[in-house]
């Protein structure tokens, strides 16, 4: 990993943030983008300091917002000619259905239309690798079944359902993305990184849950209670193999558990005809033109 250029996505805490130190001290530059600058320094003093590794920038992005990205980008592109891995991280687990500047829900804001639009911004510095790879991360149980109907929590809001429901639709739209560029020097992998206690899992509430889940939610805080940063580390561990193992050169389309074990797609991902549909309506959102 030694001089290779990566972007960590909300690597100013969490899984990002103990993936940045990773691959930091494996001498990597390192890219994190996050939405506050006093956090974010914080984060990459911290970052540098565990890593022993100065090669460590912040770039300020809510990439709920589409204009952000495109500013992400396009700050990128003046100081970079190359990147050589991109980790889609930033996740959101909202408590309410609420709708972001450009109109579009916030948990599909965040989880689906972020990682497409900049990795589709990123196409050419990734393809100006020698050998690049993208990595996404999933989060918490896969749904059997992707509601194409309501996406956007259009008809009904159901807090960690409607997040799964996003992260779903990340692993499929995603899926397609890496069957679209196969024969590019990019490999494409999605990956579950397992229970951490992080920003996210720790703002969860109560009425997130199906009301006959509820009782699980003391459980649910004291597994995510603060730990110094001890499981986000663990946790971390499927991003940093996709990211620099060996064992993976090559490889792309797959799906990896927190072993960093290649596992099985959700059919859903795997059916076609729900990838291009899926696929036409975050583009759209996303403002692409194909």
């Amino acid at each position: 990993m030694k001089d290779k250029i990566v972007v960590i996505t909300g690597g100013t805490g969490g899984i990002g943030k103990q993936t940045a130190v990773t691959l930091a001290k494996m001498g990597a530059r390192i890219i994190v983008t996050g939405r506050s600058q006093p956090s974010g320094e914080a984060a990459i003093a911290e970052i540098k300091q565990a890593s022993g590794n100065s090669q460590i920038e912040l770039l300020l992005a809510d990439v709920s917002k589409q204009t952000h990205i495109h500013a992400l980008v396009k700050q990128f592109k003046t100081k970079y000619e190359r990147l050589d891995v991109l980790i889609n991280n930033a996740g959101l687990a909202a408590s309410t259905r609420q709708l972001t500047e450009d109109g579009i829900e916030s948990n599909f804001a965040v989880n689906v239309v972020a990682p497409f639009l900049l990795t589709h911004l990123l196409m050419d510095s990734l393809k100006a690798s020698p050998s690049a790879r993208v990595i996404n991360l999933m989060g918490g149980d896969v749904p059997a079944k992707l509601e194409l109907d309501n996406l956007q929590a259009e008809h009904s809001f159901d807090g960690l359902k409607s997040y799964s429901q996003s992260k779903l639709a990340m692993m499929v739209v995603m899926y397609e993305f890496a069957q679209r560029i196969q024969g590019a020097k990019i490999t494409m992998n999605t990956c579950y990184p397992g229970q951490a206690s992080t920003n996210m899992t720790r703002s969860v509430t109560p009425e997130m849950f199906p009301g006959m889940m509820r009782w699980i939610f003391p459980l649910f805080k004291w597994v995510t209670r603060p730990d110094g940063g001890k499981s986000a580390a663990k946790a971390s561990q499927s991003s940093v193999y996709l990211a620099s193992s060996v064992e993976v050169e090559g490889v792309t389309g797959k799906y990896y558990n927190p072993k960093c074990q290649a596992t099985s797609f959700s059919p859903v991902a795997l059916d076609s005809e729900t990838r291009q549909r899926l696929w036409e309506i975050v583009e759209r959102l996303a403002n692409i033109n194909s």
